[in-house]
């Protein structure tokens, strides 16, 4: 993943906040309602989503004085990307090691387990 894809833990907050809106985006006030505590000054906000723009995680459009910001990237888009990038540095591009990681350090409940066997069932179907 180049560094340019990446999102820090800020920009990540604010990418989250926009996820959560339709698809024709939302103004920097109401990705600002949906932001978590403690929030940012409203200018940090605009600067993050300016930063976002520039990696092209986001666009924006003018109405009137505001701008309205979309997501240019899924969240899932951006979650199989980053997966892949952590399966690829960590274990090797083995999704067998990577789940055999999580099976072990995660305390799987019997109802997690069977619905990852499920998924597995589904997916060879």
């Amino acid at each position: 993943m180049k560094d340019k894809t990446k999102l820090t833990q800020a920009e990540t907050q604010v990418m989250q906040s926009l996820w959560s809106f339709p698809e024709d985006g939302a103004l920097s006030a109401e990705i600002m309602e949906r932001m978590p505590e403690p929030k940012p000054a409203p200018t940090t906000l605009l600067t993050f989503l300016k930063i976002l723009k520039d990696k092209g995680f986001v666009s924006s459009t003018r109405e009137g004085k505001a701008q309205r910001f979309r997501a240019e990237v899924s969240k899932d888009g951006y979650t199989r990307m980053y997966m892949k990038e952590v399966k690829q540095t960590f274990f090797g591009g083995s999704l067998s090691s990577l789940v055999s990681f999580f099976a072990k350090e995660e305390q799987l409940n019997d109802q997690e387990i069977q619905e990852i066997l499920n998924i597995i069932e589904k997916k060879n179907s």
